[in-house]
């Protein structure tokens, strides 16, 4: 008997190569090429299963090159770059990989806001271009975290781990999301409206999923809201921030700096934002420790692995009707 035919589109670990060829056929990428929507329809033409990453767009125009799929298995929490509706019609299953990743992007949350609150990277960049010549009282003033108001857009898995962590540094916690957290009472978290939270917060935490309900949730009207000496981190995705408004916000001093690990057309960026000092900006390495890249791996390798061997996967975002 034959087995299932799997599309692996970009270098993964090999022990997770070695899982998945347990139960299919696999044609991987090895060499990390990044393929064109053409070469990737041509590649998946024949196969059962895909197994995706976030640059990597699955839409009516790909489904409808693919007739044998069966399921697609992305490598990421957020399934955003999926057509769930297309997918749904033609019964394919979907999956993704939450839970695994909590932790490290929580750390990397407090990484960007400690580097941006106390200017990091804009007082390693002077000192690299040998700037140092003496201490001043005034040199690389920067924003206090301890004692500061945290105030966290979307309080889910990531923004909890968050709010746990701004315990630590005597926060107050604030926070603003569709319904009241069931964990509000042991985070010690306060509920407000986005528009208070944007008045009241020091640093401003953004961990919500992208849709087209928060495209551009955070523009120049709700910049013009915070504190001239208030501090935004992205953590979450791509598009929730209009980067081109906040350029212009960072260059007029509306609010003191930001920081970034997620853009609007990543890889590409607004060139506004590379003018500015007053930004750090990584990419996209919000889950970048090798023991969580590693567990998303696997985690969409077992959600693959389970559905072809007849049973439920662990982590579906879409399955067939019954």
């Amino acid at each position: 008997m034959s087995r299932a035919k799997l599309l692996v589109t970009r270098r993964v670990f090999p022990e997770v190569l070695e899982h998945l060829e347990r139960v299919f056929e696999v044609q991987s990428n090895p060499e990390d090429e990044i393929w064109s929507m053409q070469a990737l329809r041509e590649k998946a033409a024949a196969m059962d299963a895909l197994f995706v990453v976030t640059s990597d767009r699955v839409d009516e125009t790909l489904l409808q090159a693919c007739p044998r799929l069966k399921m697609i298995a992305t490598g990421s929490v957020g399934y955003n770059h999926i057509d769930l509706a297309a997918c749904s019609r033609r019964g394919l299953v979907v999956t993704n990989t939450p839970d695994v990743l909590t932790e490290a992007t929580a750390d990397m949350a407090f990484a960007l806001l400690m580097a941006t609150a106390r200017r990091i990277t804009e007082s390693e960049r002077w000192l690299r271009q040998g700037h140092w010549q003496r201490w001043a009282w005034d040199q690389f003033l920067g924003t206090d975290l301890y004692g500061a108001t945290l105030g966290i857009v979307g309080m889910g898995r990531i923004g909890s781990a968050v709010a746990r962590r701004g315990h630590g540094f005597g926060m107050t916690l604030i926070y603003a999301n569709r319904s009241r957290a069931a964990n509000e009472e042991e985070l010690g978290a306060t509920l407000v409206s986005r528009e208070e939270l944007l008045a009241r917060a020091d640093h401003v935490v953004l961990v919500l999923p992208y849709s087209a309900q928060t495209h551009h949730i955070i523009g120049a009207e709700q910049l013009a809201l915070m504190k001239p000496t208030a501090t935004l981190i992205n953590i979450a995705r791509g598009g929730i921030v209009d980067d081109a408004a906040l350029a212009q916000a960072l260059r007029n001093g509306t609010i003191a700096a930001a920081g970034l690990d997620v853009f609007e057309n990543e890889p590409a960026l607004h060139p506004a934002l590379l003018e500015l000092d007053n930004i750090v900006m990584t990419p996209h390495i919000g889950s970048a420790t090798r023991s969580s890249r590693l567990a998303m791996a696997m985690l969409a390798a077992r959600n693959l692995t389970e559905f072809f061997e007849g049973r439920a996967p662990l982590s579906a975002v879409a399955l067939p009707a019954a």
